[in-house]
């Protein structure tokens, strides 16, 4: 338990779907929540960072891009990292860099500093906490994943709606080298959060099952470090690829809209309300898509759900470009948390359905690792365009249709090149199906589970049914001495 706990047996043992795993999934909901939320948090903190170090918009953005690229670049580090040492122990560390490199940032004197201690140290200690809870709740649920992804993808939303206003406070009261110590200090949370993960382990030998010395004599196969053998599998590519042109726009509307409303004239409180806003409303509608998700009939085809949502998110993007005062910012805010918060529920969930649950540690970081490149041009990209028109309707008109491109490869390319036959099934139909079959046969009564197997069932002697006169004619030959002994009537 306390040592190092290798993950490459964690796929062999079947998903308890339950248990210890609530317990896995508040982890997930807490690390998933620090690692989204804290890119949008630090905005807030980007107008006094422009006025101490008399930097531009661009410059800020790259805080926040750099956090980014960090949480998605290093994926295949930490998957190595995962396969070699366990997904505990890589969560612990991660932990303590994440705070430590908000501590450091608060002793900053330019901002080269923030970019290497917030941007990169903290990143990475993201990271590090991020990818590895991802693989554990998918290993701890299967039944019930798209409902256990929608509610730990939650985390973001609840985290951003209590970080915005939460650094406001502490900008306002002890200046951003204040905030950012504190937050360091809350950071430490993420190595509670990595302790919760307790690997999977086989349950105990029963009868039958091969001895210790045929379990030893058994030759193990070498863990791969890093599967890149998903790039094989045509739905992974397409994802991959569309997945890359959504970050380049998915985050940039966050990222600016409290500058945005800051611009109007409004006051700063106001302007970081827009995030609680936005965050309150995606608390509602990941765990809510991640039920409809979970749907018989909509989980063979959550890819096409993720297309919607994706789709929602660009529209959403292009309208809110035609913003023009705080109330129709407020509207904006509404529906992009609508439609972000069901991309965050169902992004995940759909890598997991492609590759399956032996592949997903390294598949999850080679997709991070391609995204990241689109993540690390996105927020300064938008930010540059910013500085060239002072407009932000540029900026949200080309978030928006990078995000719709995304979504129109998806579903296209889904379409026209993955044929389905009508008897295959999904990864996700059969791992549903194996954990159903199994939750069945274990409330079966032995008789019907030995029926279920083909096994021929023995009758029980109180099961034999025998005539009364033959009974009658029994005990009168056994009175009168003409019982024939069994012995004498064996063959």
């Amino acid at each position: 338990m306390g040592g190092v706990a290798l993950d490459d047996g964690g796929c062999k043992v079947k998903a308890p779907d339950g248990g210890w795993g609530w317990a896995v999934l508040f982890g997930c909901f807490i690390i998933t929540g620090f690692s989204y939320a804290f890119p949008k948090a630090v905005s807030v903190f980007f107008k006094e960072l422009i006025h101490d170090f008399g930097v531009g918009y661009s410059d800020t953005a790259w805080i926040s891009s750099i956090l980014l690229a960090m949480l998605y670049g290093t994926g295949p580090l930490c998957s190595i990292l995962v396969n070699r040492f366990g997904c505990r122990p890589v969560m612990i560390v991660g932990g303590f860099f994440a705070s430590l490199g908000m501590i450091l940032a608060s002793f900053s004197t330019s901002i080269i500093h923030i970019y290497l201690s917030t941007g990169v140290i903290t990143g990475l200690g993201l990271a590090l906490n991020f990818q590895p809870s991802l693989i554990m709740l998918n290993r701890y649920f299967s039944v019930k994943r798209p409902l256990a992804n929608g509610l730990a993808a939650a985390g973001s939303p609840v985290a951003l709606c209590c970080l915005s206003p939460l650094g406001q406070i502490l900008q306002d009261k002890y200046g951003w080298r204040g905030g950012f110590l504190i937050l360091g200090g809350m950071l430490l949370n993420c190595c509670a959060c990595g302790a919760l993960m307790r690997p999977l382990t086989p349950p105990k030998k029963v009868e039958g099952s091969m001895t210790e010395t045929e379990v030893e004599q058994k030759p193990k196969p070498k863990a791969k470090l890093l599967d890149f053998t998903v790039f094989k599998d045509k739905g992974f590519l397409i994802y991959t690829i569309a997945a890359s042109i959504m970050v380049l726009g998915l985050f940039v509307p966050p990222v600016f809209v409290v500058s945005y409303a800051k611009d109007m004239k409004y006051e700063d409180s106001k302007a970081a309300l827009l995030l609680t806003i936005l965050g309150f409303i995606d608390i509602f509608a990941r765990p809510t898509c991640g039920v409809i998700a979970g749907l018989k009939w909509v989980r063979p085809r959550v890819i096409y759900l993720l297309s919607f949502a994706v789709i929602f998110n660009g529209t959403t993007d292009l309208v809110g470009s035609m913003s023009k005062d705080y109330t129709s910012l407020v509207i904006f805010c509404i529906f992009f948390g609508i439609s972000y918060g069901m991309v965050g529920a169902l992004q995940f969930e759909v890598l997991m359905a492609i590759v399956g649950t032996e592949k997903f540690s390294s598949a999850i970081g080679l997709v991070l690792l391609l995204e990241a490149i689109a993540v690390l041009i996105g927020p300064p990209s938008a930010g540059r365009l910013l500085d060239a028109t002072h407009k932000y309707k540029h900026v949200f008109l080309l978030a928006g249709s990078e995000v719709v491109l995304s979504a129109l490869v998806l579903s296209i390319c889904t379409f026209l090149f993955i044929k389905k036959k009508p008897d295959q099934k999904s990864e996700a139909e059969v791992e549903a199906g194996e954990t159903a079959a199994e939750m069945d046969r274990l409330s079966k009564p032995a008789e019907e589970v030995k029926k279920t197997n083909g096994d021929v069932e023995v009758p029980r002697p109180d099961s034999i049914t025998v005539d009364a006169a033959e009974v009658e004619i029994f005990l009168k030959n056994e009175q009168n001495g003409d019982v024939i002994s069994n012995s004498e009537t064996s063959l």
